[in-house]
């Protein structure tokens, strides 16, 4: 079971060369989100990395590695979460397995018919600025561009809307075997979320999060964030979120998914690259630094300063205990 950006790489170098080896990954492995897999890092069976960790070269099987320092840790799922592991084969997991493979039809129809109906609207925009052609000129067409990037907002926001509207998002705890968790992929794949990247660093993005339902505060600087469930974030004043970082208000871990609300305080700074993971608090002025992972359930206190993977907070420097002592 793979998640949202694993990289399998061949190429290990050197400061004066380079070899290409074979990876592997073993079965039944689940691999999170934003894995770097190296060169004979398997094949282990039945391990687990969790999002953000580096894969060990001697993992062993049954183990499950939570980040970057090779830390293996215990199922979370202990003994609560197992009667919501997957089927294990027979005729229960090939109906349920049908039964996802439709739901997924039907997902990649809403997705098409939506992409069609935005490309059906567009071309009439422009089939009625070349009718003014003759009479406007190129006044017609830049009209036409003008509006075309607030109708493609308008359009993917109102999308997203009606999905929202008919299955509601909020915390979720169940198998990924289950029908909500494949509305819930359904959400993430009908609308559309490229466009939101050219409003990168600019007042605007802000307010097409409130219009998606993030819980925004005011003067809120967005340079490319990612929130990956909107009506679960609440966003303070003033924050600050860097190009890269990421609010994932879910997980998927054996076999099951998990899903809760992130609260990010007001005056926040969350680096570049930064991943902030489901039921967090950041609290007001707090500071996670660039590629920093606030691990599920954290809570980081006001002002505070955090860093590292898994985020931990961050040492002060020696000069500044003297500043404070003096």
């Amino acid at each position: 079971m793979v998640a949202d950006g694993l990289s399998l790489m061949n190429a290990d170098y050197s400061s004066t060369s380079f070899r290409v080896t074979r990876t592997t990954v073993g079965a039944h492995n689940f691999l999170g989100n934003r894995i770097a897999y190296p060169p004979g890092a398997g094949p282990a069976t039945t391990a687990s990395w969790r999002p953000r960790s580096w894969s060990p070269s001697t993992a062993r099987s049954g183990t499950t590695w939570a980040c970057s320092d090779h830390r293996a840790s215990r199922s979370p799922l202990g003994g609560a979460g197992q009667h919501l592991r997957r089927p294990r084969g027979g005729r229960r997991l090939r109906r349920r397995l049908r039964a996802k493979n439709r739901h997924n039809a039907a997902t990649m129809g809403w997705f098409l018919l939506t992409g069609w109906l935005y490309f059906f609207a567009v071309t009439l925009l422009y089939a009625g600025a070349a009718d003014l052609y003759a009479r406007w000129g190129v006044t017609a067409l830049a009209l036409a561009n003008t509006a075309l990037l607030p109708f493609t907002v308008l359009y993917y926001v109102l999308v997203e809307r009606l999905v929202t509207a008919v299955h509601p998002l909020g915390p979720l705890f169940c198998s990924i075997y289950d029908v909500r968790f494949w509305r819930r992929e359904r959400y993430w794949k009908v609308p559309a979320e490229t466009y939101l990247q050219v409003l990168n660093g600019t007042p605007f993005k802000p307010l097409v999060w409130r219009l998606l339902g993030v819980r925004t505060g005011a003067s809120v600087f967005d340079d490319g964030c990612s929130l990956t469930e909107r009506t679960m974030v609440t966003l303070g004043d003033g924050c600050t979120l860097n190009a890269g970082s990421v609010v994932q208000c879910h997980s998927q871990e054996d076999g099951t998914f998990k899903s809760d609300t992130s609260r990010i305080g007001a005056g926040c700074t969350l680096g570049v690259g930064a991943l902030v993971h489901y039921g967090t608090t950041v609290g007001d002025g707090a500071h996670l630094a660039a590629d920093c992972f606030l691990m599920k359930g954290e809570t980081v206190p006001d002002h505070g300063r955090w860093s590292g993977n898994p985020a931990r907070p961050t040492a002060p420097e020696h000069g500044t205990q003297g500043d404070e002592r003096r």
